[in-house]
């Protein structure tokens, strides 16, 4: 009786001290992850360090594969970002042989668009673009970045970062039979100009001009018919009712029309950096004819989300973000 009881008890205590199996999924290597895995990982995918602790813990200290997850993960995180408002940004330039371009890169904040990793990225999307021999911009987004594409780079950045980040077009103008320059205003916009003859620097100059003034048109030629009939009608309409002959009202127009083309024409305009010449006799004055140039700003045509502060608060509030 003695002997059945104790044995009882053995068992009893036995069952008290034995491990309980779990679901949760213990690392099998020998060794800890270390310090130096962790800043090996950030620094080939960009991500937060807690995030590359987790998942080297999650495959045993194995950085190749723990930075393959986070790959994974940050496409994922960039899928779901792809569909926010990215209406800041920079402008980027570069110049491969004779053709020069202008990238515009996107982000959703003015702080990221300030950023160095972002400005890196927007450099080497331009130079990338410099280096093809079209526009496309498919083409441009599988173009070799340090070995990876431009789109894998960009997602990463996205990862990285936190926001949406898109490369949203290029410009380009030049090949090995003309003269190219641009120039870049604070990061936001963007002038490319063409010259027969002259000088990089030349253009560069011109360029500074039409970022300032932002004309219409390069020359009269590049007018279209319908916008100076547009013109024109508008400006008979100013004065129809003047009560002058005929004669005089058309003298008027004209005199108006000219006024207008030389507001808007780039060769027309008085050059700012001098404001005693035209562009046009400038170029002339340094052996150069005008082709046409391209202006662009960050954002332009992108319409941006107007929220509402306090629906927004409200939104949160109720757990719907």
């Amino acid at each position: 009786m003695k002997l059945s009881f104790a044995l009882a008890l053995m068992a009893t205590t036995a069952a008290a001290f034995s491990p309980v199996a779990t679901n949760t999924r213990v690392s099998t290597s020998l060794n800890a992850v270390t310090t130096a895995q962790i800043k090996e990982l950030r620094e080939a995918t960009g991500a937060g360090m807690m995030d590359c602790k987790k998942v080297l813990n999650q495959f045993d200290g194995d950085v190749e594969a723990a930075a393959e997850e986070l790959r994974k993960k940050g496409l994922a995180t960039a899928d779901k970002k792809a569909s926010r408002v990215a209406a800041e940004g920079k402008i980027a330039t570069a110049k491969v042989g004779g053709r020069t371009v202008l990238v515009e890169c996107n982000c959703e904040t003015d702080f990221v668009a300030k950023d160095d990793s972002f400005g890196k990225f927007a450099d080497s999307a331009a130079l990338a673009a410099a280096s093809l021999d079209s526009d496309d911009m498919e083409a441009l987004m599988g173009a070799d970045v340090g070995g990876s594409s431009l789109e894998d780079v960009r997602t990463g950045l996205v990862s990285k970062i936190g926001e949406n980040i898109q490369v949203r077009r290029i410009a380009s103008r030049g090949d090995d039979s003309t003269t190219t320059g641009a120039y870049i205003h604070m990061n936001r916009i963007g002038v490319l100009v063409e010259i027969e003859g002259g000088t990089s620097e030349l253009c560069t100059d011109v360029a500074m001009h039409v970022a300032a003034m932002n004309p219409l048109y390069a020359t009269r030629d590049d007018v279209p018919s319908e916008d100076i009939e547009k013109e024109r009608e508008i400006l008979t309409a100013q004065v129809a009712d003047s009560g002058k002959p005929e004669e005089i009202i058309q003298k008027m127009v004209e005199g108006r029309l000219n006024k207008f083309l030389a507001e808007n024409c780039l060769v027309d305009q008085t050059y700012v950096k001098t404001n005693d010449r035209t562009v046009q006799k400038y170029l002339e004055e340094n052996g150069a004819k005008m082709i046409g140039f391209t202006r662009i700003m960050v954002g332009e045509g992108i319409e941006k989300k107007a929220d509402d502060f306090a629906s927004e608060v409200a939104s949160m509030a109720a757990g719907n973000v």
